[in-house]
C-alpha cells in the first residue's frame, strides 16, 4: 500500500510555495537595489515628503549610512507624533542615528517653502543632496494657496522654489546631488502652454502626467544650468509603489479592489522600501558623480519622452515657473 499525506497537508504545502514563489516574483520585480557599502557620515540631505512611503524608505537608507537627514514634511504631526507613523522615532531608533530632523515645509505654500529654506540655510553649513521626492497624484481640482493648480503647483513649482532656494548651498557644498523624483508617466505627458493652470479644462489625469513631464524639462534645464558647479541633477522613476499618492483614486481604494485585484497585483506593485531603491542608488553610487541631466528607472539609465529633449519648452517652462515662483523678487 502506497503512503499519500492527508489532503489538509498538500493543501498547506501547495499554499506554500505559491506564496514563496510569489515573494520571489514580488522581489524580481522591485527591481535592482544598492549593492554598496558606501557612506555618507555627516554629510546632509533634504528629502521632501519623507514622512511616510518612498520618502520615509529613503531617509532611513541614508540615515543608516551616516547623513544628517532633513525630512521637509507637510504635517508635522505625522512626522514627529503621529502613533500611527512615528516617522523620525522610527528612523532614529532603527538606523541609532540621531541626527534625523523633521522641519515643515508644504509645497502647495510657496511662504512655507521660503520658512523652511530660511531656516535650514540658519541651521545648517552645507548642504549634500537635495531629494525632491514628494508628489501628489490625481487630485479633484484644487489649488495651491497662490492659485496654482495643485498637481502642477506641488509636484513641480514648488520643487521648482525650493531647489532655487537653496541652490547656493549645493553648491557651495559641490560635489553634491539633486534628485527629481518623477515617472514613466511623463511620456503621456504635455505642457499645455495655452492652459497650463488648467483653468480652462481640469482632467487630474491630464494634470498628473504635465506635472511630471515638468519635473523632466526642470531637470534637463537646471543641468544646463549647474555645468561646471559640481552640482548634479537627475530624475528618477520610482515604479508602481503602494503608498498614499493613490488616496485620491477611489478605485484602488475601493473595497472591490482590496477582494479581487490587490491580491493578483501585489506581486507586481513595488513596496516602498523597493519603490526607493533608484533614489538610494542615485544618492549613493560614487560612479554617478559627473552625471547630470539623465533619467533613471531600476538603477539604470534610460530614455525620457521626445516632449522631455524639448529645450526650447524647458526654457519656456522655467520662465514661466520664475515668475509664478517670484524667485527674482525672492532671491
Amino acid at each position: 500500500m502506497v503512503w499519500s499525506p492527508p489532503k489538509k497537508v498538500v493543501y498547506l504545502s501547495a499554499a506554500a510555495t505559491c506564496a514563496s514563489l510569489a515573494c520571489l516574483m514580488k522581489d524580481y520585480t522591485g527591481g535592482r537595489r544598492y549593492e554598496g557599502s558606501h557612506r555618507i557620515d555627516k554629510k546632509v540631505v533634504i528629502i521632501t515628503g519623507s514622512n511616510t512611503g518612498i520618502g520615509k524608505e529613503t531617509a532611513f537608507e541614508l540615515a543608516k549610512r551616516g547623513a544628517h537627514v532633513v525630512m521637509a514634511c507637510r504635517d508635522a504631526r505625522k512626522c514627529e507624533v503621529s502613533l500611527i507613523l512615528q516617522a523620525r522615532q522610527d528612523i532614529v531608533l532603527r538606523t541609532k542615528n540621531k541626527y534625523v530632523y523633521c522641519r515643515i515645509c508644504d509645497l502647495a505654500s510657496q511662504e512655507s517653502i521660503i520658512q523652511f529654506a530660511e531656516r535650514f540655510k540658519s541651521e545648517h553649513q552645507r548642504l549634500d543632496i537635495l531629494i525632491n521626492n514628494a508628489g501628489i497624484m490625481r487630485c479633484p481640482h484644487t489649488k495651491t494657496k497662490e492659485g496654482i493648480e495643485m498637481q502642477l503647483g506641488v509636484n513641480h513649482m514648488g520643487h521648482f522654489l525650493l531647489t532655487n532656494l537653496l541652490v547656493d548651498k549645493l553648491k557651495a557644498s559641490a560635489p553634491s546631488r539633486i534628485i527629481n523624483v518623477s515617472s514613466v508617466a511623463h511620456h503621456k505627458g504635455k505642457i499645455h502652454k495655452e492652459d497650463l493652470n488648467s483653468d480652462k479644462h481640469y482632467d487630474k489625469a491630464e494634470a498628473y502626467y504635465q506635472s511630471k513631464l515638468a519635473n523632466l524639462l526642470f531637470t534637463r534645464e537646471l543641468a544646463r544650468r549647474l555645468q561646471g558647479t559640481g552640482v548634479t541633477v537627475n530624475a528618477v522613476h520610482p515604479g508602481i509603489v503602494d503608498t498614499e499618492i493613490v488616496r485620491h483614486m477611489s478605485f484602488f481604494n475601493s473595497t472591490l479592489s482590496a477582494i479581487f485585484l490587490k491580491p493578483f497585483i501585489w506581486m507586481f506593485i513595488k513596496s516602498p522600501g523597493q519603490g526607493a531603491r533608484t533614489t538610494v542608488y542615485m544618492a549613493l553610487e560614487e560612479s554617478l558623480k559627473d552625471v547630470s541631466g539623465k533619467y533613471f528607472n531600476n538603477c539604470t539609465e534610460e530614455e525620457v519622452a521626445p516632449q522631455a529633449k524639448d529645450d526650447i519648452m524647458a526654457q519656456w517652462l522655467w520662465a514661466v515657473s520664475e515668475k509664478w515662483t517670484r524667485l527674482d523678487t525672492i532671491k
